[in-house]
């Protein structure tokens, strides 16, 4: 069993699976699954689309960060973070005070096919989303880079995704407790 019951934050790009291998692996450890798009959405009874169009941009990233800093219980979690979420800057080293960190990392175009039929993306409201993923990928690649194990989702089944986060993730919070 990992160190403590290590939280584990699960960081990248939309659309690189965080969420559907989120919360397999929750459920392979016995731990709960947050997804941190979702808390925020139901702490303030709208959409993460709505919050962009109401709020702003950065009135969302706040609440990203109040809801890693104080809004969730400490242990035995597994957090889906939004994609934009590890790049403001602090937050990454935030994560890693709070448990082990692993970067989901897929090929732009299979972010493309996975998030062409979501409509729950602001960022991706544009005429050209395969250009705006290009930018956005660009400017947060370096910071990806820097979570930790980062584990390629192409072409490999939910499983081996699973069982890869799960042997990297026991491992990292074995090495913490060292």
């Amino acid at each position: 069993m990992p160190a403590a019951n290590t939280n584990l934050y699960l960081v990248g790009f939309m659309g690189t699976g965080k969420t559907t291998v989120g919360r397999t692996v929750a459920m392979r450890l016995g731990y709960a699954f947050l997804d941190s798009d979702h808390e925020i959405e139901r702490q303030q009874g709208r959409t993460v689309a709505q919050i962009f169009a109401d709020k702003g941009e950065a009135a969302f990233r706040a609440m990203e960060q109040e809801f890693i800093q104080d809004g969730h219980p400490t242990t035995k979690q597994v957090v889906s973070c939004g994609g934009g979420l590890v790049v403001q800057p602090g937050m990454l080293e935030l994560l890693k005070t709070k448990g082990v960190v692993i970067c989901l990392h897929a090929s732009l175009d299979t972010i493309l096919r996975r998030t062409s039929g979501s409509r729950h993306r602001p960022l991706l409201d544009t005429a050209n989303p395969m250009e705006r993923i290009r930018t956005l990928y660009a400017e947060r690649e370096p910071v990806y880079r820097l979570a930790g194990s980062v584990i390629l989702t192409d072409g490999r089944s939910q499983s081996e995704v699973v069982q890869h986060v799960l042997r990297s993730y026991k491992q990292e919070a074995r090495d913490r407790r060292a």
